[in-house]
């Protein structure tokens, strides 16, 4: 894993993509999948049935600081591994609605989709 400078999270490139990479303001659209450390279980996933590919804009706070930060540079095509600590994902309090334990650690699997 490698670390992201000024962040506890941390990556690795699973899988090359080609062209230029995420910047803060893009569009983009990623298959996301996510699991808890602690406990191994996957709480969410785009690929599941009746799901669909996430976009959001990035590096803006429209998702957890470990995600937004995470997938800064990523090109299309690139599947990326993200270890994200409690306090860059969903704190303390966790997200017992997801099944995130308070002060969960989480693997998410972006792959990088469009960038716009």
């Amino acid at each position: 894993m490698q670390a992201i400078p000024g962040y506890a999270t941390t990556k690795k490139i699973e899988q090359e993509g080609s062209g230029p990479g995420i910047a803060k303001g893009n569009n983009v659209t990623v298959h996301a999948t996510g699991v808890v450390k602690e406990t191994g279980k996957k709480f969410w996933s785009t690929k599941d049935p009746g799901q669909q590919p996430f976009s959001y804009q990035a590096g803006v706070g429209g998702v957890i600081t470990g995600w937004d930060q995470g997938c800064l540079g990523m090109k299309v095509g690139e599947t990326r591994l993200l270890e994200i600590p409690a306090h860059e994902g969903y704190g303390a309090a966790g997200f017992p609605a997801w099944g995130i334990p308070p002060g969960g650690t989480l693997f998410f699997t972006l792959e990088c989709l469009k960038i716009e």
